[in-house]
């Protein structure tokens, strides 16, 4: 087959080449008459040519038929009227060996151009899916501003199969498919299907609070006044259902053109300002790419809940793909009442009731704070006289002093489960509480999650696009300096609590130590309200200050990696080789903020297991969390951390510096 096709393609200009040369040469040396001879010879050999091509063409044509009718890719009676483009090439060079004329029309060429490459008249063309078994080209290709669908296949024959690889087929044929006009009405159904959103004002109580009524209704109608016209600018819809919260419809397109901006207006509106200086803050939730507008309006509210879970005054887009974060870069505003800890605490009661036995747990690599916050939960069950346990990996853990201290109490021996000590199957009515963490991913067991139904998660973070749903309670406040102090408020509500133990105490006071830098960072009027609290119960502070004591060995560690300390961009960023410790990164990380004109600090270091690890802290003025978290991990504003499993110190310190750009990229690009 293949020898048959070189032979009909193959072309004849050697004798030419050497007749003309032979002409040449008999002029050089004055042979005229054997010039002529030569010339008269390529015009009649010329003509034979001509009468041959043609005669090889309808050769081609009737070969090209029979080939492709015995392999039953083209069953029409001939190629040349088929309605659709057709071109059939060499694979190993894109040579055209023949086209209908709709393909050259469709080319924009006059006639037809066997021989020329299909690359020259369709530039964007390759042929490599074909050799890889495709049937269809993995995109549209735009030519003369009409989009065309490219499918096609290789030219077989029954005898292929038993033949060596180099007589294998060596043609492909494409089928060229006008679909200019579908996919426009694709791409303007796509550009103008419904987006959801909902619009909260965060802090409307704290705006309005102590204020005249006239002018609560003037800070209500400034921010309602910009809404309205930042709305009107991509022809939106945009109503009030509630006292601070608002409808939005807009088509996807507008929605598109307001992610480079980083939906601006949620900065425009730190411009209404109360009379004692308090801006107004807002959180937008859309929803988009959904099957129904009932379905588009529940995917902006688990948003809109979502950027409240985080802190507020930022934009959260739930699509098909997940969620997209938006701002959020200004600090967590501290809620002034208790209302909703007494709501807690409440109904945490009636959930610890219900269950046969607790299991409580925080992230992995666990610190003061996850573990105190745990010991305080252990403490709720104590006092409502259900048996809850701890699990926590106290080979892997910062809090190795406390958990030392809590398990020599009477109280809670045999307390402490280490992951591999949870029994095989697990009570239906027993009920999970994942503390100082609200991502399943990073609980010290995932496999606990889904073993239980009930699950209660009580956590300080900002949420992440992956969190724990569908729990039977989420208390999560990102205000919070620590989960500690979210317990402790919740321990407050009951009666029994003046029975709480000192070691308890000193395990909640720990965390909040821990995570306000010694009440120096994310420290609220409530921070000290529970501190009080706890010191009132019986909280030592000494025996709490013991809890922090390093050993000389990760004393050293420490000053060996503030040695290796840059600062970049007011950033101190410290990159060890060594594999450390994730209790000395962090210390390192906190002593990195004493550097003058240092805003924030990390500490990269490999964590012995073939990845790498990073704590982040910031003294408030860059919110290390967004950057953690376009890292895969996250925190808070001030302290954070992720983890990279697989991944060399160089590739992370690489993506380390580029999170560190973009963040402060766009952060600089919002300013202006």
């Amino acid at each position: 087959m293949n020898k048959t096709l070189q032979r009909l393609t193959r072309p004849g200009w050697l004798p030419f080449v050497l007749l003309a040369a032979f002409a040449g040469a008999a002029l050089y040396l004055r042979l005229y008459h054997f010039a002529a001879a030569a010339a008269a010879a390529i015009v009649l050999l010329l003509l034979i040519t001509l009468i041959a091509w043609r005669q090889r063409t309808k050769q081609l044509t009737t070969f090209l038929e029979a080939a492709l009718y015995d392999t039953e890719s083209a069953k029409s009676s001939t190629l040349t009227s088929f309605p659709l483009p057709i071109a059939i090439f060499a694979l190993e060079d894109s040579r055209i060996i023949w086209g209908n004329d709709a393909f050259f029309e469709m080319c924009g060429e006059a006639g037809t151009r066997l021989g020329a490459s299909l690359v020259q008249l369709v530039p964007q063309f390759s042929g490599k899916w074909l050799l890889e078994g495709k049937s269809s080209y993995p995109a549209l290709l735009e030519i003369r501003g009409r989009k065309y669908q490219l499918h096609g296949s290789i030219i077989h024959s029954d005898q292929d199969a038993d033949r060596p690889a180099e007589n294998r087929p060596i043609m492909g044929i494409t089928y060229w498919i006008d679909v200019t006009d579908y996919d426009n009405i694709r791409i303007t159904f796509e550009q103008t299907r419904p987006v959801a959103g909902i619009v909260v004002i965060d802090n409307l109580d704290e705006l309005v609070k102590n204020v005249p009524d006239r002018v609560k209704n003037d800070l209500r109608d400034a921010v309602e006044e910009k809404l309205g016209q930042w709305c009107a600018a991509f022809h939106g819809i945009f109503r009030r259902y509630d006292r601070d919260r608002y409808l939005l419809m807009m088509e996807h397109q507008a929605m598109e053109k307001l992610k480079p901006g980083r939906f601006s207006i949620v900065e425009e509106i730190h411009s209404v300002v109360n009379p004692f200086g308090i801006a107004a803050t807002i959180s937008i939730g859309l929803g988009a790419d959904c099957e129904t507008l009932g379905d588009a309006l529940q995917a902006a509210d688990n948003a809109a809940e979502l950027a409240l879970s985080r802190g507020g005054d930022q934009t959260v887009i739930k699509n098909r793909m997940g969620f997209e974060f938006f701002g959020g870069r200004g600090g967590e505003v501290e809620k002034r009442t208790k209302v909703k800890s007494r709501v807690m605490a409440n109904a945490f009661a009636e959930l610890v009731r219900d269950s046969s036995r607790l299991y409580v747990m925080g992230h992995r690599f666990g610190d003061l704070d996850s573990f105190g916050a745990s010991v305080g939960v252990c403490a709720i069950a104590r006092l409502l006289g259900v048996r809850a346990e701890i699990v926590a990996d106290l080979q892997h853990t910062a809090a190795t002093p406390l958990a030392d201290r809590i398990c020599a109490e009477d109280a809670y021996r045999d307390t402490v489960l280490a992951p591999s000590e949870l029994p095989a199957h697990i009570d239906p009515s027993a009920l999970v509480v994942v503390v100082d963490t609200s991502r399943p991913e990073q609980v010290e067991v995932p496999a606990l999650l889904s073993a239980c139904k009930r699950v209660a998660v009580i956590d300080h973070h900002r949420v992440a696009a992956t969190y724990i749903q569908d729990s039977a309670i989420s208390f999560i406040e990102p205000y919070a300096s620590s989960a500690c102090e979210l317990v402790a408020e919740m321990l407050q509500e009951f009666p029994e609590s003046s029975s709480l133990l000192p070691c308890e105490a000193e395990a909640l006071l720990a965390g909040i130590v821990l995570d306000t830098k010694n009440f120096t960072l994310r420290t609220g009027e409530r921070t000290f309200d529970a501190a009080a609290w706890l010191r009132r119960s019986g909280a030592d502070t000494g025996d709490v200050k013991r809890l922090f004591q390093a050993d000389l060995d990760h004393a050293l560690a420490k000053y060996r990696i503030l040695g290796q300390v840059e600062v970049y961009r007011e950033i101190a960023v410290a990159s060890p080789r060594e594999a450390q410790d994730r209790v000395v990164a962090a210390m390192a990380a906190d002593d990195l903020l004493n550097i003058a004109g240092v805003k924030a600090s990390v500490v990269l270091a490999p964590d012995g297991r073939g990845g790498c690890f990073a704590s982040a802290r910031s003294i408030g003025e860059v919110n290390v969390q967004l950057i953690m978290e376009a890292l895969g991990g996250g925190g808070n504003r001030n302290a954070a951390a992720m983890q990279m499993p697989n991944a060399a110190p160089e590739e992370a310190r690489r993506k380390l510096y580029a999170a560190i750009d973009d963040y402060l990229n766009s952060e600089r690009g919002s300013q202006r």
